[in-house]
């Protein structure tokens, strides 16, 4: 093979390993971008805290936005809605949800917070939280952070395994409406106030379990860092080819 046609495959292996890493790298600040702006705009919210009514959650326009909302009304009489594989400080558990009806709107998903594993066979929580001892049969007065629900990520086999209690790999908010005979559900999910007196462990982190503007940062560097690796390493040695 000629010292020529080397240096063309070379170079193009060079450039095109040069732009996938730049795309990488973009790609990582885009999500920064996008991670940062949600997070100033929970902020904002949460430092207002001006409450919308809990019909919001209906709002489609505002499905990836979060309001601060309260309203009043009941716990649907029927078991919990559980999700798997939530960790909290390093620890496996269950993320609880059950469905509230408010006095003036559709039922919505209500995010009650974690609990840990109490049968790692049946992956279900206490049985007085799939039964929502202490929340059904009265009228509650609720507030919190309307938000998207968690990401599905990759979706693998069914997103519901009914039961006792409605055990979820994923949120779906789709299968949820049927198993539950709703026509819909609202695409937000109301993330109770972690200062009201109800409900199990919570936090109003919109980020949990994924990774943060600065992770996102410190990824971009390290793809835009081998870019130019990548370029340096092709200059060198087409000047080393050059000299002999």
């Amino acid at each position: 093979m000629s010292l020529r046609r080397t240096r063309i495959i070379g170079w193009t292996l060079a450039v095109l390993a040069i732009a996938a890493f730049v795309s990488l790298g973009q790609w990582q600040l885009s999500r920064m971008s996008q991670k940062q702006t949600m997070l100033d705009a929970v902020a904002a919210t949460l430092a207002a805290r001006t409450p919308v009514p809990l019909a919001a959650a209906g709002d489609a326009g505002r499905a990836r936005d979060y309001d601060w909302s309260a309203g009043r009304g009941r716990f649907v009489d029927r078991p919990a809605f559980v999700l798997d594989n939530q960790i909290q400080a390093g620890m496996p558990g269950l993320r609880v949800y059950r469905l509230f009806a408010p006095d003036d709107a559709p039922p919505l998903l209500v995010d009650l917070g974690w609990t840990p594993l109490v049968d790692r066979v049946t992956r279900l929580p206490d049985a007085a939280i799939v039964r929502g001892d202490g929340l059904l049969g009265r009228e509650l007065a609720l507030r919190g952070l309307l938000a998207p629900p968690p990401s599905p990520g990759l979706a693998l086999g069914p997103a519901l395994a009914p039961g006792d209690a409605v055990l979820m790999t994923r949120i779906d908010l789709a299968a949820l409406a049927a198993d539950t005979g709703l026509p819909a559900l609202p695409p937000r999910v109301l993330r109770l106030d972690p200062a009201l007196d109800i409900g199990y462990l919570r936090d109003l982190d919109v980020l949990p379990n994924t990774l943060t503007p600065d992770k996102h940062l410190g990824y971009a560097v390290q793809w835009f860092g081998l870019a130019l690796a990548v370029l340096v390493i092709a200059l060198v040695l087409t000047f080393r080819t050059r000299r002999r």
